[in-house]
């Protein structure tokens, strides 16, 4: 008797080879084939004349075979089998490409059902290659709705029809059902047989969407589930004590009043870190909203209760300015601040440690460095990293470790829709900025094409002329000959925008070159030492250079929205006025209406809604090893309204029975445990 975890080459009509071409699509067990759903559906169940069939419309027709089959051998590799069919309204010639069988398959006088493509010349109907199959048998190909599924080699869609189909016949009553009855009932769910029935093998559309709404609340429902756990075990462990401090003396010392956005993010990381459970929180605002004063704010807050804290940047040149800048707003209350960077001698290295040790310092600001083995901390009750998705997991896990269980602030400036955040971020709550403080400026952003670049040469010679600098963006790092459509590089960009303007200094910067060498030219341009600094995506999350007033990007259309925007957030961030130009030559209606957005809007939370329905979640974390695993039919894009009421579902749930031990949760306490077991190193 076969179980969801029997091995597919057991399953009748599947056997040895099949399996392994199976293998491929990474369908080893029942339970995997029958979870393995189609991509999209052919609508293969109108039946027309062939006299009512328009040029270029798939459609089944049921017509006699008129005559006898022929095999042609036009040359090597080229087999033709020919034949006429016709109905009461008309004739159609059909012809099969190296399909020699067909002509022993089909005889003259045989009725048979063919699904294809029609072209019409002149009167002249002909169908290449069309499924077919006799009628009066039972419809597997024609005359219903048919699943199209992902191929691997060695697999045809009728032979992985099949085997779903005999994956489907033995394990029908075996399907767990995973949505405990009173959400099932609530959010008017069908069954899962019926679901799992109906989206391999449709009855009807109506019966296909029913399946799709209930396998997708169930996907998402028992990820948020796994997520939720995830959480509920973290929040359970006690936290590092935190004292009451008033945060007016903090405020009142600052030369500007904080937003609104920043107090209200400000205050509940201070609820959390006084709830007696380990804060794990995400801060997460445009470019220039202001998450680093309210990283200041909590570092002074943990400072009051005799707690010293770090901060972690992804880079040695963000270290430095974040060290300037906390320096800047915490120094003034007598903190003792430090900084850890690769780069330092190892004589300093030494004295810093020795004095984090001694519990000496209040705040250590450092990169990587900070969780080094030898690095020992004192009193740690606040851990923050900026820009978390640059670090691997293990990196904010090893600084964690080191001081029991500190609460943890995360600074996120790349603007995710918040049902997307709560998902890939699935241990933290979640704070938005989303207001800029007063003063910050709008950046004017441009779409151009190739024609503008003599417009663009001189814009760049009259604020270079003013004393400001250029960021120029680029796709690649150097040019790629085999591309069908040529794109700047960045080596080669810089080469001709240093002879365009020999009298300014250009310098590039691109992700291949080493850290001292990235920083020495980043460290250049800051310092005003460049004037036009060309680059990869690098600088998408960098330093702060208030004189830079242009950014240009090539091949724009080669990026994300988002990216785009983290991008034009390097200018705007001082005095003077900024501009962004993205730069394309494509000529496709979608990437214009694409790029459009981010010349009406510089909010970047609503530029990040119109990337997720446009491109899906990957923009965002191009990578799984954020936390978030593959999903088999959801879309994080499309499926946003489903999300929230999965998540909702699955809070009220886990509020009630937080480990699923309830018996009537077993089904999907197992879905969550498999969930873990496939994605132990994808989870945060």
């Amino acid at each position: 008797m076969a179980d969801l975890q029997t091995d597919v080459r057991y399953i009748k009509g599947i056997g040895e080879k099949k399996a392994l071409a199976l293998n491929k699509l990474g369908i080893f067990t029942l339970q995997d084939l029958v979870s393995f759903f189609p991509r999209r559906y052919e609508d293969r169940s109108q039946y027309k004349p062939i006299a009512l069939t328009q040029d270029g419309e798939s459609v089944c027709i049921c017509a006699l075979v008129a005559d006898t089959p022929q095999l042609s051998r036009i040359r090597r590799g080229l087999d033709l089998v020919r034949f006429k069919a016709v109905d009461e309204s008309g004739e159609v010639n059909i012809t099969y490409f190296n399909q020699p069988y067909v002509k022993d398959n089909l005889h003259r006088g045989d009725a048979v059902v063919f699904f294809g493509r029609i072209e019409i010349k002149g009167t002249r109907r002909s169908m290449a290659n069309p499924v077919y199959e006799r009628e009066g048998m039972e419809n597997r190909v024609t005359g219903r709705i048919v699943p199209i599924y992902r191929l691997s080699a060695g697999l045809n869609q009728r032979l992985l029809m099949q085997s779903v189909r005999q994956g489907l016949d033995s394990c029908g009553g075996l399907l767990p059902e995973v949505l405990p009855e009173s959400v099932r009932e609530r959010n008017q769910l069908v069954q899962a047989r019926y679901a799992y029935e109906n989206i391999h093998f449709p009855a009807n559309f109506g019966a296909l969407e029913l399946a799709r709404r209930r396998l997708i609340f169930e996907e998402l429902f028992v990820l948020a589930c796994a997520l939720g756990r995830i959480r509920g075990e973290r929040v359970r462990e006690g936290g590092i004590p935190i004292g009451d401090a008033d945060l007016e003396t903090f405020w009142s010392v600052l030369p500007f009043r904080p937003t609104n956005a920043q107090c209200r993010a400000v205050d509940q990381a201070v609820a959390d870190m006084r709830n007696g459970m380990v804060m794990n929180r995400l801060v997460q605002g445009d470019v220039g909203s202001g998450k680093t004063l309210v990283a200041a704010a909590l570092i002074w807050y943990v400072w009051k209760s005799g707690l010293s804290s770090a901060f972690m940047a992804p880079t040695e040149i963000l270290a430095e300015q974040h060290c300037e800048t906390l320096t800047h707003l915490l120094g003034p209350f007598g903190m003792r601040i430090g900084k850890l960077t690769g780069a330092m001698t190892a004589k300093e290295k030494r004295a810093v440690k020795a004095a984090l040790k001694e519990g000496e310092l209040d705040l250590i600001i450092g990169t990587h460095a900070l969780f080094s083995a030898d690095v020992e901390y004192r009193n740690l009750g606040l851990v923050v990293t900026d820009e978390q998705h640059r670090f691997g997991v293990e990196q904010r896990a090893a600084l964690i470790g080191k001081a029991g269980r500190p609460h943890v602030l995360v600074m996120s400036a790349t603007p995710i829709p918040r049902t997307l955040a709560l998902i890939i971020y699935g241990d933290l709550d979640v704070s938005i900025i989303d207001e800029l403080p007063p003063g910050r400026q709008k950046v004017d952003t441009f779409a151009v094409d190739e024609s503008y670049r003599v417009r663009l040469n001189g814009f760049i010679r009259k604020l270079t002329g003013e004393g400001r600098q250029v960021f120029v963006v680029c796709p690649m790092v150097e040019e790629n000959e085999e591309l069908a459509v040529p794109l700047k590089s960045a080596e080669e960009h810089a080469k001709e925008l240093q002879q365009t303007f020999p009298e300014l200094r250009v310098s590039c910067v691109h992700g291949r070159m080493k850290a001292k060498e990235k920083d020495a030219v980043m460290a250049a341009f800051v310092a005003n030492e460049t004037q036009i600094l060309v680059s990869t995506t690098v600088i998408e999350v960098g330093v702060d250079v208030p004189n830079a007033a242009l950014m240009i990007v090539e091949n724009a259309e080669r990026f994300g929205l988002s990216q785009l925007h983290q991008l034009r957030g390097r200018v705007g961030r001082g005095q003077h006025k900024s501009y962004c130009i993205l730069v394309s030559d494509a000529d496709n209606e979608e990437v214009k209406a694409r790029l459009s957005i981010l010349c009406k809007t510089n909010d970047g939370f609503q530029i990040s809604e119109e990337d997720l329905r446009l491109r899906g979640p990957g923009d965002f974390f191009g990578s799984r090893q954020h936390g978030l695993p593959a999903t088999h039919i959801a879309d994080l894009g499309g499926d946003v309204a489903v999300l929230q009421r999965a998540q909702s579902e699955a809070n009220a749930l886990l509020a009630e029975d937080p480990q699923l031990e309830r018996t009537e949760n077993a089904a999907l306490r197992e879905s969550v445990e498999r969930i873990f077991r496939q994605n132990t190193d994808s989870f945060n």
